[in-house]
């Protein structure tokens, strides 16, 4: 009998792990017959592929065991906010919020992986009021505090004393960030700094947590001391009163109001009247203001902006993340639902079934896996050079910088599109919020502006590029990921030297792909630095020349990040061991580098990198591909291991019963608590009453 009893506890506990409580009204021993052949077919084992998205099997293992503990915890069951306003929707996520930082303690973790995982499952990976907190305000402390200060705020910050934003954009200024108004005056006869938003402009607006939430906020301001302005520093600004959390003097704080999405989170806005600090709350581990007002200027001034370089490495991960997470509910959707005739009078197939939607779905497929990828490379030379940094090496910082920068960018831009993809490849039902599309698109869409617009990020990488490519001309040896640059600018002298060296490109061979998209890469970059330097020579204004010459800098930034991308993939494909899933990552890749050669393929034949007969054949392998695929599709996204509470999406439920849930969740809109609204007495009987 007892192990009857623990069968039917580990029987409830494995559905659990599958069911959202705002999406799942009953248990269902039933699997949906289409996908369960799906996943009786495919031809390798997810799992395998799970523990290589994770790094090791043991990570893998840790993982769940970290998400279980949220999804086991009652207290962290989670609400339907599809149904409540903007205020519930901000004090449902403070509440969970604040719960989830008492749990973090309870259970002891504090890796940043782990509390990221645990997070993602708390907050159905929706934004949340601390999230600057944990995102931006502990890790600007950690990487930008000398020790004095970091052994005083870092408890304060860790233990939710000090509950922080960062207050970096403007009203009236964003990416530009040198342009921003705030200032911060040394005066030494107090030893403090006194901030000021002088114009309507220089108020801090959109930053996280600042409206309702924090008490504290790391302020981007200009410095000025001994008369001279010393450019932006961060500093550590007090805005609410302890106990009260009422403003403090000279502060005017609140929210700005509701926006396209991130109903959850109090976006604010910041003015400062003469507000005085102390000395040291000016961040001094790198550049310093002595008691005097003597400035000591640290090392490079990009280590003002190491925050940013973090989150903009950070949010690469975040790109394969949600892509990954619109993929798995358009394929799984896509493989329950049945539509129209394949074959006249023959059963309606599974829309997984037509080409058209393969196309739409596989090479985004691809995309995710190609992207999650580049996150584990970003993450890991974020945290190499960083290491590096603290030990006086700042040699790779500018590569950093830019790369960081332009893979932002270049991911944020094609998520976000394939995200809507997604969605409208669900047909009508992917438009209704059970879907959870259009939470996944309003929350992740702001990333293509947020640290960072996008085209002034990947004008930012051009820069470096730029810069490289003239560094390899003169005959230096550039390293990184622009070391291509040393061989090809070696054959500047030739009018066309790529075009005039004939190409040998075997289709389905991905170190041959690679060499293409290295040609292409470094045949745009060389146009654009050629295209600038004859602008320079024209109008003799390098700013004026650096702008006609922006859209030829952004299509090489564009090109080096996909050439980077696709490197990247095929590289990865030497750590797998296991022959099916070696097979099946192998033709994801050639898919992914298929389809970018087919959407741009001007600029493979201006290259002279493809023949016009090559993209014929190119754009005939991604069809092909396309039915290699088809039979792994839902293994495919069944590896990314999302549990129905990530999700959050009656269409990508694991189990497939999409018309059941669907129904049962539109009973629950407000306006079915009644047979009659009240309106219809007010406006439509009386109109009705005169007929």
């Amino acid at each position: 009998m007892l192990s009857e009893v623990n069968l039917v506890i580990s029987f409830v506990a494995l559905v659990g792990s599958y069911c959202c409580p705002s999406t799942c009204f009953y248990i269902r021993n039933t699997m949906n017959p289409d996908l369960q052949r799906e996943r009786e077919t495919a031809c390798f084992n997810p799992e395998l592929i799970t523990n290589l998205l994770d790094g090791s099997t043991e990570r893998t293992r840790r993982r769940r065991e970290v998400e279980a503990l949220a999804l086991n915890d009652p207290e962290l069951a989670h609400e339907d906010l599809n149904f409540l306003s903007r205020s519930e929707r901000y004090e449902v996520a403070l509440r969970k919020s604040a719960l989830l930082f008492q749990k973090l303690k309870e259970h002891g973790i504090s890796d940043p992986d782990e509390i990221y995982q645990f997070k993602r499952v708390c907050s159905y990976n929706k934004p949340e009021p601390l999230a600057l907190h944990y995102g931006m305000f502990t890790p600007t402390l950690r990487g930008q505090c000398s020790p004095t200060q970091l052994k005083k705020w870092l408890p304060l910050a860790s233990e939710l004393q000090m509950i922080g934003t960062y207050a970096q954009t403007e009203l009236g200024h964003g990416t530009h960030i040198r342009a921003l108004e705030t200032t911060a005056t040394y005066d030494p006869s107090t030893q403090e700094f006194v901030l000021n938003s002088p114009t309507v402009t220089s108020i801090k607006w959109w930053p996280g947590g600042l409206g309702k939430t924090s008490n504290h906020a790391i302020v981007l301001a200009q410095l000025y001391t001994q008369g001279q302005c010393r450019g932006l520093h961060a500093f550590i600004v007090p805005i609410r009163e302890l106990g009260t959390h009422k403003p403090l003097p000279g502060i005017e704080v609140g929210d700005i109001g509701p926006k396209f999405g991130y109903d959850e989170v109090d976006n604010g806005f910041l003015k400062m009247d003469n507000v005085r600090i102390p000395r040291d709350n000016m961040l001094m581990k790198f550049a310093q203001v002595e008691p005097d007002g003597t400035y000591v200027k640290p090392p490079s001034d990009k280590l003002t902006y190491g925050t940013m370089v973090f989150i903009r490495s950070m949010i690469v991960g975040d790109s394969a993340q949600m892509l990954s997470k619109a993929c798995t509910i358009a394929v799984r959707y896509s493989a329950v639902r049945h539509q129209s005739e394949l074959r006249i009078g023959e059963p309606e197939p599974q829309i997984l079934d037509y080409q058209t939607q393969q196309y739409k779905l596989f090479p985004l497929l691809a995309t995710a896996y190609a992207f999650h990828f580049v996150g584990q490379y970003m993450k890991q030379t974020y945290l190499r050079i960083t290491g590096d940094i603290n030990l006086g090496d700042f040699s790779e910082l500018p590569e950093l910088h830019a790369q960081s920068a332009g893979l932002k960018a270049f991911t944020t831009w094609i998520a976000t599109a394939g995200i809507e993809e997604c969605r409208m490849a669900c047909g009508g039902h992917g438009y209704s919020r059970s879907s959870g599309l259009p939470d996944i698109y309003v929350t992740f869409t702001p990333t293509c502006t947020y640290e960072g617009e996008n085209t002034v990020m990947m004008l930012q990488t051009a820069r470096f590029l730029v810069k490289s490519y003239s560094q390899a001309s003169s005959g230096q040896r550039v390293a990184g990921m622009v070391s291509y640059l040393n061989d090809y600018s070696s054959r500047q002298i030739q009018p066309h030297p790529v075009a005039a060296r004939p190409t040998v490109v075997d289709i389905n061979d991905l170190s041959s792909l690679v060499e293409a998209y290295k040609l292409r890469a470094a045949r745009l970059v060389e146009a654009a630095a050629k295209n600038l330097q004859a602008e320079l020579q024209r109008r003799k204004n390098k700013d004026d020349a650096w702008n006609n010459t922006s859209v030829d800098l952004v299509r090489a930034s564009d090109a080096h990040c996909h050439y980077v991308v696709v490197k990247l993939f095929s590289a990865k494909l030497s750590e797998v061991t296991d022959t099916a899933v070696h097979s099946i990552l192998s033709t994801l890749a050639l898919m992914y580098a298929l389809h970018g050669i087919s959407k741009n393929t001007g600029d493979f034949l201006q290259a002279g990198v493809l023949t016009e007969p090559q993209i014929t054949q190119v754009n005939q392998r991604v069809k092909e591909l396309l039915a290699v695929i088809r039979p792994e599709a839902v293994a495919l996204v069944d590896a990314f291991d999302f549990k129905d509470q990530n999700l959050n999406s009656v269409l990508g439920r694991y189990d497939g019963n999409v018309y059941e849930t669907m129904f049962e969740w539109a009973k629950k809109s407000p306006l079915n608590k009644t047979q009659v609204h009240e309106s219809y007495y007010k406006y439509l009987k009386p109109l009705q009453s005169k007929l």
